[in-house]
C-alpha cells in the first residue's frame, strides 16, 4: 500500500489517499472503512445514450464517485473489496443521492474521509504501508491425498492452492497403483509450489504433515528439481523446513507455528508473535488464572488498575458498525499502551485470530495477580448487556 497524501485535523476529522499495490491491501482496506465514510475512487458506470435518430444504447464510461459508504463486502478468498453507498457529488453520469457499487482495484488510488481517525485506524495504515510486512511465510500442509498450499502474511492466512489425489491402498504383491498415484499427487504440489510461490519473497517454505508424506515429498522434490535442472527449487532448497502436524488440513497451521523450531525460524513474523503471545495466554491462564483474563468487563477492570502487560485482542471488534461500542475497545488499547503494556492485534483471518475470536476477542496477561476480579463477575455481565 501507498499512502499518497494525509490531511487529519487536530479534532482527528481528515481524508487520506491511498494505493493498492497487493491483494492484502483490500483486507487493510476493509479494515480501514466504516460506515458513514466518505469514499472517492474511480469505477466504470453503465451508461445509456439515445442518439438523434431516437436509438438507445448502452456504453461503459470511467467515472469518479465520491460515495457515503453504506455497505462493505469483502472476499477473503479473492481478496476483493465491494464499497455500496449513495453519491455524495453530483455528475453527468450518476445524479446526486443515487447509489452505486463500486469494486476497488489494485494499482487505482482511492481516498478515505472520516470525521474521526482513531488510533487503530491510524495504525493500520502504518501497518499496510511498511514495505517490510510481506507475505514472508509459506506453507504446505499434507497427508496422503491431500495438501493445503498457504501463505503467511502479517494480516492474514491465504489459501493459494488445495491439492486433492485419490490415492489407491496397496494391495498384496502389488504396490503400483499406490505408487503411482503417490507421485502424480507429489507432482501436482510441486507445480502449486512453483506456480503460488515467490521465492525472491518467500525466507522460510514449511512442509508439514503426519507420518513420512513430508519426507518422501521432499525427497521427491529433490530428485525432481535435480532432473529437471530447476535452478529455482535447487538455489532455494535451505528455505524448505519440515515439521511434524497431525493432519493435511488447513487448521493444522496453528500447532505447526506453535512448534519451537518454528518459531524460532519465524521470530521476526507476526503471524509467529501472534501464535507465542495465545501459547503464554494459555499458560498463564492454567498455571496462574489471576494473572490472565479474557472478556472486556475483567480486562478492562485489569486496565483500570494498571495491571495489562500484554494485551491480546481481534481487529474483528474495531469493525463494529455501533461507533460507542468500537470507541470502548480504541479506548482500552490506548489506555494499555499509555501505561507501558503492549498491545497484539490479531488478525481474525489467522487461525490464532480465529482462537482468540471464540474467547470473545479480546484477553490480557497481567503484570501481577488480581486475585479478586473474578467476584465482579455479575456486575462485568451486566455491563456487557
Amino acid at each position: 500500500m501507498k499512502l499518497l497524501h494525509k490531511d487529519i485535523e487536530k479534532d482527528s476529522a481528515g481524508q487520506v489517499t491511498l494505493m493498492p499495490d497487493e491483494a492484502e491491501d483490500m483486507w487493510h482496506t476493509y479494515n480501514l472503512l466504516q460506515v458513514g465514510d466518505s469514499l472517492r475512487a474511480s469505477t466504470i458506470r453503465k451508461v445509456q445514450t439515445e442518439s438523434a435518430t431516437g436509438s438507445v444504447g448502452s456504453s461503459r464510461v470511467r467515472v469518479t464517485l465520491t460515495l457515503c459508504v453504506e455497505t462493505i463486502d469483502f472476499d477473503s478468498h479473492a481478496c476483493q473489496l465491494r464499497v455500496k453507498g449513495t453519491n455524495l457529488e453530483e455528475n453527468q453520469y450518476v445524479k446526486m443521492g443515487a447509489y452505486h457499487t463500486i469494486e476497488l482495484e489494485l494499482n487505482r488510488k482511492f481516498t478515505l474521509a472520516k470525521k474521526s481517525w482513531d488510533s487503530i485506524v491510524l495504525d493500520r495504515i502504518e501497518q499496510a504501508c511498511d514495505a517490510t510486512q510481506k507475505a514472508d511465510v509459506a506453507a504446505v500442509v499434507m497427508q496422503e491425498g491431500l495438501a493445503n498450499l498457504v501463505l503467511v502474511t502479517p494480516a492474514m492466512t491465504l489459501l493459494r492452492a488445495k491439492v486433492e489425489v485419490t490415492i489407491p491402498r496397496k494391495r498384496r504383491g502389488s504396490c503400483t497403483q499406490h505408487e503411482k498415484a503417490l507421485e502424480r499427487f507429489y507432482e501436482a504440489v510441486m507445480q502449486a509450489i512453483l506456480r503460488h510461490i515467490n521465492f525472491d519473497v518467500v525466507k522460510c517454505m514449511l512442509v508439514a504433515s503426519p507420518g513420512f508424506v513430508k519426507d518422501q515429498f521432499i525427497t521427491y522434490l529433490y530428485k525432481e528439481a535435480v532432473r529437471q535442472d530447476n535452478k529455482v527449487l535447487l538455489e532455494n532448497r535451505p528455505k524448505f523446513m519440515l515439521v511434524h502436524s497431525s493432519s493435511g488440513h488447513k487448521y493444522s497451521l496453528k500447532e505447526i507455528l506453535c512448534d519451537p523450531t518454528v518459531t524460532s525460524r519465524l521470530s521476526d513474523t507476526k503471524a509467529a508473535s501472534e501464535v507465542r503471545a495465545l501459547e503464554d495466554f494459555y499458560k498463564m491462564l492454567q498455571h496462574e488464572p489471576d494473572r490472565a483474563f479474557y472478556g472486556v468487563a475483567h480486562v478492562e477492570k485489569a486496565a483500570d488498575v494498571l495491571a495489562i502487560d500484554t494485551l491480546l485482542i481481534s481487529d474483528i471488534l474495531f469493525r463494529h458498525q455501533d461507533v460507542p461500542t468500537r470507541s470502548r475497545y480504541v479506548r482500552l488499547v490506548d489506555n494499555v499502551k499509555d501505561n507501558g503494556g503492549n498491545v497484539r492485534i490479531f488478525s481474525s483471518l489467522h487461525v490464532s485470530g480465529e482462537q482468540l475470536t471464540q474467547l470473545s476477542g479480546v484477553a490480557a496477561i497481567l503484570r501481577f495477580p488480581i486475585a479478586d476480579l473474578s467476584e465482579h463477575e455479575d456486575d462485568s455481565s451486566s455491563d456487557d448487556d
